[in-house]
C-alpha cells in the first residue's frame, strides 16, 4: 500500500454504506495501526438518497481529510455510479454490485471487479448484510487491510447477536474475491 490510500464507498441510504466506511476505517486504525479519516455524506433523502463514505488511510499523518480521486471506488447503486463513478485516480480499482450497477469496462489502466453482493446477502437470508459482503470482497481483492483486521473491525462494530450472520457475509464476499482474482 502506498503512503496514502483514498477509498470511496458509494450507494444509496439504507445500504449500510456509512457503516461499511466506519468499519474500514476502524480496521485500518485500531487493528493495523494506520491513520484514517472518515467523512461521509448523504443526499437530500436519508434513506434511498445517494450517500458516500470516504476513507483516507495513511501510514503517516492525514493532512487533508477529503477524498479527491479514490484509488479504490466501491459502487453499490446505479445512481452512485452516475454521481461518483467518473471520479477516481489513475489506475483505480473499481468494485461494483453487479446486479445493481451497469459497468462493464475497467477504468483506464485500472481494474474492475464485480460481485452480486445484494444477491449473495439475500441468499444468506438478510439483504442488509450486502455491505458486509462487499467489505469481504474489497478486503480480498484490494488487500487495503488484512482479512483478520477487517474481521475484528466487523465484530467490534455490529450489534450483539448478529456476529454469525455478519461473519458469514464477510467470508462469502472474501471467498468470492479470491475466486475472481484467481491464484
Amino acid at each position: 500500500m502506498s503512503d496514502k490510500t483514498e477509498v470511496r464507498l458509494a450507494g444509496f441510504g439504507g445500504q449500510g454504506i456509512v457503516l461499511a466506511g466506519n468499519i474500514l476505517g476502524r480496521a485500518a486504525t485500531l487493528f493495523e495501526g494506520q491513520n484514517a479519516v472518515f467523512p461521509q455524506s448523504y443526499g437530500p433523502e436519508a434513506r434511498g438518497g445517494a450517500c458516500t463514505a470516504d476513507v483516507v488511510i495513511s501510514a503517516g499523518r492525514v493532512n487533508y481529510p477529503k477524498v479527491i480521486a479514490p484509488r479504490i471506488l466501491v459502487l453499490m447503486s446505479e445512481d452512485a455510479k452516475n454521481t461518483y463513478g467518473h471520479i477516481y485516480a489513475e489506475g483505480a480499482t473499481i468494485l461494483t454490485d453487479q446486479d445493481l450497477v451497469r459497468l462493464e469496462e475497467p477504468p483506464p489502466g485500472g481494474e474492475l471487479h464485480r460481485i452480486p453482493a445484494t444477491r449473495l446477502a439475500e441468499e444468506l437470508g438478510r439483504v442488509i448484510v450486502a455491505n458486509i459482503v462487499m467489505l469481504g470482497f474489497l478486503t480480498s481483492v484490494t488487500g487495503v487491510v488484512s482479512q483478520d483486521s477487517m474481521r475484528q473491525a466487523i465484530l467490534s462494530s455490529i450489534p450483539k447477536g448478529t456476529e454469525e450472520l455478519n461473519l458469514k457475509a464477510f467470508e462469502t464476499g472474501y471467498g468470492y474475491g479470491r475466486k475472481e482474482k484467481g491464484p
